[in-house]
């Protein structure tokens, strides 16, 4: 019987290996009376999952599976009554904090504790909706259903598992052993059904660097069966596979040929073939003995008839040795390939699933692997001639040929150039599922994938982000949002607004969410659906008054300046400053939106923003800087020099009113709290102190009025407000710096 790899299971639920292969044979379960329940659960299951019954029988599978394809057998209640008493506790436990692997564990490891088959189930259906890489949990679950005397829905389980995890050797063996322990192997459908899923498994785990003891089990198995021929024809095919143990199978190969005649082990091409060439060897190697004998020969000695139609045990030997001159050039070649691969596969120490934080070292070892496979693609893709990469390229040709299920055709047939390119495309996907099982966790990864799958098919690079965002990274806003990017960027508009949507639900509140969402719409050329949004977000935010501001500023942007609606724009900030009086930027933005109207009507707006700003509970140094913007605003576009003489005592009683305040304002107060950077947008973020920048030399062509002393009240004229335009903190505030105070306020020559 085949062997099946004995395995323990840590707390954590990933395997470690206690022997690497052992001899077992596991006996069918006896018929059981819950046959007819079995039927009415899977029933049951099939209609809570929204389609038709499961089949136990394992599709092709492909390295990058869908998640919507999968789904876990939902709960099934049985005659052993109510659940355990901590259960509930648990549960819920588990249930709010989803993010708490620890709270996870608890509530399996208690349910196995109590061998609850209800409770187990539920437990482990939720636990592996949420973490569907942990393979030890599948074969837990499977374990489970095969105990309780269902061997169908055990199956089920396993079929489950490998679609979320296709690349676990460990999980196909599982599935393997559990069919060769429940199948009837009298059955004529039997082993093909076997054959078909270590097909299957070949396929999509084959190429894994670790995956010797899938390949050991399968030609255990075909010995089994009796085929050599067959069992031949694997050890061909992983002879081509770089993987760890990969003399083994050279040494295995060997034995199994030394051990059978060759014409029972070779495919009959290549064995007729080897024949007829050994045999004129032979025939050649005889005349050429013949003649040396006829000459020592004594007269009248009849030369002694040798046998023609019979294969001696010497013409098996040299066909034995030709075999082996050949399969040892294909066992150089991959031999390269392991030694390539080696210090990379000795760098990854974790290649499980874990939600502990990987270290940087392991994180940069998974990346310097997929640069230099994927640099060993595009140096096969731009450099096709033998000639200067012949041992890499032919590298490649023999591990192209090792998926094929076929026996392997005669070794001068070689594969072509476009086999060897395509197969090394499926060696990086291989690398890059390998990565994202153990780095399931962080997105660099999956953007990765994705942006190398993007440029070959948008569909699987959509099915990345797909499983990236609904399994393992559902509270990553950041690749939610790329995905989001990426369906808008290739067309599919409902698609992005989906992605945006289902991502507020998960983490509501997130400004940076409901702007891309507003943005999108305004893309689209939906200024009404952007501007709901943005007005839901004002509406719900107005408990949290910075937030609150935040929304405000970007409709009221909104509508300025797409909108052209001023009057909405002004509203909307107006209401803002009665709930947030005291929020500078607010201020700011609606003095911003006054100035930048028609001069002539709108004075009397900005004089009474300025008014607004400085009777607000803001600190001394923006109340100055305000009333400063409303001098410069009188002094550039005011009618008469008696209005800008009014806002000028104005201002100067403000100074003088603020007295050492001041003082601290021009000499920068380190603890104002509204030292903002504002940008384009209206947002603003805290700015360290900054040393005041060095003033250009510039040319006066007026000289300044004289300085009388530090005290501002001294200067008595209406130009000794001048030099106060020349003070550097006043950009430090944040403006758009659209009169250039910094540079002075004297225009150069």
């Amino acid at each position: 019987m085949a062997a099946e790899g004995c395995e323990e299971m840590s707390g954590n639920g990933e395997l470690e290996e206690s022997s690497a292969m052992e001899a077992t044979e596991t006996p069918s379960p006896p018929p059981t009376e819950m046959e007819e329940m079995a039927v009415e659960m899977a029933v049951e299951m099939s209609e809570e999952n929204g389609g038709g019954t499961v089949t136990p029988e394992v599709p092709e599978v492909v390295p990058v599976p869908d998640p919507s394809s999968f789904s876990v057998p939902p709960a099934v209640e049985d005659e052993e009554g109510e659940l355990p008493v901590d259960f509930e506790r648990l549960w819920k436990a588990a249930h709010d904090n989803p993010q708490d692997f620890t709270s996870w564990t608890d509530l399996l490891q208690y349910c196995e504790q109590e061998s609850h088959i209800t409770a187990s189930r539920r437990a482990l259906a939720a636990f592996l909706t949420r973490y569907p890489l942990c393979y030890g949990y599948w074969k837990k679950f499977a374990d489970l259903e095969r105990r309780a005397g269902y061997n169908d829905k055990a199956e089920e389980v396993c079929v489950q598992g490998l679609q979320a995890i296709p690349l676990s050797v460990d999980l196909w063996i599982h599935y393997i052993n559990l069919l060769l322990g429940t199948l009837d192997m009298n059955l004529p459908e039997s082993p093909k059904r076997i054959r078909s899923v270590f097909e299957d498994a070949v396929t999509a785990a084959g190429l894994d660097f670790h995956s010797d003891r899938l390949w050991d089990l399968y030609v255990e198995w075909e010995k089994e069966q009796g085929d050599m021929k067959a069992a031949a024809a694997v050890l061909d095919r992983v002879l081509k596979v770089p993987t760890q143990l990969y003399n083994s199978h050279y040494d295995k190969f060997k034995a199994h040929l030394n051990a059978h005649e060759p014409k029972e082990v070779l495919p009959p091409d290549e064995y007729e073939d080897l024949r007829a060439s050994c045999r004129q060897s032979q025939k050649a190697e005889r005349a050429e003995q013949a003649q040396e004998e006829e000459e020592e020969r004594p007269p009248g000695e009849e030369e002694p008839a040798t046998p023609e139609g019979n294969d001696t045990e010497e013409l098996m030997q040299k066909i034995r040795e030709q075999v082996l001159v050949r399969r040892d050039k294909v066992y150089q070649q991959n031999e390269g390939e392991v030694r390539k691969r080696w210090h990379f596969e000795d760098g990854i120490k974790r290649p499980y699933f874990h939600v502990k934080p990987l270290d940087r070292i392991q994180l940069r070892a998974w990346h310097s692997y997929l640069d230099w496979e994927v640099a060993q693609l595009t140096k096969d893709t731009k450099e096709p001639s033998p000639e200067p990469n012949q041992e890499a390229q032919e590298g490649s040709e023999v591990t192209a040929l090792a998926l094929a299920p076929a026996p392997a055709p005669a070794p001068a047939q070689e594969a072509s150039e476009g086999d060897a390119v395509a197969h090394d495309d499926h060696r990086v996907r291989i690398l890059f599922e390998r990565c994202l099982i153990a780095c399931a966790l962080y997105e660099e990864f999956w953007t990765r994938y994705v942006q190398y799958l993007e440029p070959q098919s948008l569909d699987e690079a959509r099915a990345v982000y797909k499983r990236a965002c609904e399994i393992h990274l559902t509270h990553k806003h950041t690749i939610h949002m790329q995905w989001a990017t990426f369906e808008e960027r290739h067309g599919d508009l409902v698609e992005a607004r989906r992605v945006l949507e289902a991502l507020e639900k998960t983490l509501p509140g997130l400004a940076v969410v409901r702007l891309r969402r507003a943005g999108l719409e305004r893309r689209a050329g939906r200024l009404d659906e952007s501007e709901a949004l943005l007005r839901e977000a004002v509406a719900e935010s107005k408990e949290k008054p910075s937030l609150h501001a935040f929304y405000s500023i970007k409709l009221a942007r909104l509508l300025l300046k797409l909108g052209r609606n001023p009057g909405k724009a002004r509203g909307v900030l107006q209401e803002a400053l009665e709930i947030s009086p005291d929020n500078g930027k607010l201020h700011m933005n609606l003095l911003e939106l006054e100035v930048s109207g028609d001069p002539r009507p709108s004075a009397e707006a900005v004089q009474e923003c300025v008014t607004r700003a400085l009777a607000a509970p803001l600190s001394p140094r923006t109340k100055i800087l305000f009333s400063q913007r409303g001098l410069q605003y009188a002094e550039d576009y005011s009618n008469s020099i008696q209005s800008v003489l009014s806002v000028y005592e104005e201002h100067q009683k403000l100074l003088k009113e603020l007295g050492g305040k001041k003082r601290g304002a021009e000499n920068g107060d380190s603890e104002d709290p509204e030292k903002f950077s504002k940008s384009e947008d209206g947002s603003a973020v805290a700015v360290p102190p900054q040393v005041p920048p060095t003033m250009p030399h510039v040319p006066i062509t007026t000289p300044p009025p004289p300085m009388m002393g530090g005290d501002v009240s001294a200067q008595s004229g209406y130009g000794g407000y001048g030099s106060w335009y020349q003070q550097p903190q006043y950009g430090s505030y944040g403006y758009q710096n659209t009169w250039n105070y910094n540079q002075g306020y004297y225009p150069p020559s």
